[in-house]
């Protein structure tokens, strides 16, 4: 999410939460049969707990302008709310397509109750029968950040590179001052475009620009507006690249102004995270990110499995749903395997994915849409997504943050992927 959203906003507070049921025969829970799932706060082990989202974000002064919703703070864009300050249940709904609960859109911040930033807090699963019994329970990690940051490069006085044309901002504001650059910066290198006019057009927007726009209305602009983003569906205008690629193909050859790298050469996590999550929230953190090398180093960085920044900004490349899978690296049985039963990098030296020999670790083809092939929306043993088991994508088990392996510590005792039968079944099948 973004920290400050009166001048733009690139993402709103939105996550989504996903759970399956198994029964007491160890079977998936397929329809709803008289059980109910709901999310509320619970505090995790050092005391930090979530429940309310007022007074962290000024995310709901602005979602008539944003998104054409007036919102009640904590609540979401997709109808999802925060449990609030009485922590009351919130209820998750059952997709008979995906059989999973689902709760789209839970607008948490990386702000705990007492104001202390966390941005790992933790969410309680409750599953209820008809009378409100609770049957089950598991703790899961919601993650959130609002870490994302162009000031680096783009605050007031600071890369001469990034100056804009009329000159720095200087506004008193530091979460202002460098949107409000980037939005003069943008208007230098758009402006007369007759594509760029005929988008503030259809916007309803200033013809001078995106900053006398913001600056004249006082209201923000929603980036997703004219580049499309397959993280907010149904986006953007014809004829503008869409936003991850407009995104990372400029900045490809930007460099960092703390290495002097430009940031597409830099072949470590620290090029991503001097935009995305990284100081504090260190995003890449389960066994692949904590991987460490023979030399002491990190074994696998971001661009181990999506390439450099050039790549991730191709004008041909489907952002948030083309992404590297699982079978890129893990290519097959230790007999049928292409070299290597796991690699560290999912491209080949020519740089392109590595195919796949056997599919026993590969993703479901064509989820969740034909063409794509995403682990988050892949199924495996007994009809269960392979994240139930594995971990989420970036916190694969067992993850370098400890609030992430609370739920295998719970259901199995230890840390690590799920992998006891009786976590789901009574009795182990076959005797085993």
């Amino acid at each position: 999410m973004d920290s400050d959203y009166s001048v733009f906003s690139i993402l709103p507070p939105f996550n989504n939460v996903r759970a399956q049921v198994i029964d007491p025969s160890g079977h998936l829970v397929t329809v709803g049969n008289g059980v109910f799932l709901s999310y509320e706060a619970v505090a995790d082990p050092d005391g930090s707990v979530n429940s309310t989202s007022i007074g962290k974000s000024g995310f709901w002064n602005y979602t008539l302008p944003l998104f054409g919703q007036t919102l009640a703070p904590d609540h979401g864009l997709a109808g999802c709310n925060m449990p609030g300050a009485g922590n009351v249940p919130q209820p998750m709904s059952l997709d008979l397509d995906r059989q999973w609960f689902g709760a789209e859109g839970v607008p948490i911040t990386p702000y705990d109750d007492s104001g202390q930033k966390n941005p790992y807090p933790l969410m309680r699963l409750v599953v209820r029968d008809v009378l409100g019994t609770a049957l089950a329970a598991t703790s899961v990690v919601l993650p959130v950040s609002d870490e994302m940051d162009c000031s680096g490069c783009h605050a007031s006085n600071s890369v001469a590179a990034a100056r804009p044309a009329a000159g720095w901002v200087n506004d008193p504001d530091p979460a202002r001052d460098f949107r409000l650059n980037i939005l003069r910066l943008h208007d230098d290198r758009q402006v007369a475009s007759p594509s760029y006019l005929s988008a503030l057009a259809q916007l309803g927007l200033d013809p001078a620009g995106l900053y006398p726009s913001v600056q004249g209305s006082g209201l923000p602009v929603l980036c997703a507006a004219c580049h499309t983003s397959n993280a907010l569906p149904g986006t953007g205008l014809s004829g503008i690249s869409a936003l991850t690629s407009a995104m990372h193909r400029l900045h490809a050859n930007t460099r960092d102004p703390e290495s002097g790298l430009t940031l597409d050469s830099s072949a470590n996590r620290s090029a991503c995270y001097s935009c995305h999550p990284g100081s504090t929230t260190r995003c890449l953190r389960g066994a692949m990110g904590a991987a460490i090398a023979a030399d002491g180093s990190m074994a696998m960085q971001c661009q181990s499995c999506h390439g450099n920044m050039s790549r991730v900004g191709d004008v041909n490349r489907v952002g948030w749903l083309q992404q590297p899978s699982c079978q890129n690296c893990h290519t097959g049985t230790a007999v049928q395997n292409a070299g290597l039963i796991r690699y560290t990098n999912a491209y080949t030296p020519a740089g392109e994915l590595r195919p796949t020999v056997n599919p026993v670790f590969a993703t479901n083809p064509d989820q969740p849409a034909p063409g794509f092939d995403l682990y988050r929306f892949s199924r495996g043993h007994g009809g269960l997504y392979c994240e139930a088991c594995h971990g989420s994508t970036h916190a694969e088990f067992p993850s370098s943050h400890r609030n992430d392996n609370l739920q295998s510590l719970q259901v199995q005792g230890h840390a690590g992927v799920v992998s006891e039968c009786t976590v789901c079944h009574a009795s182990p099948a076959n005797g085993l």
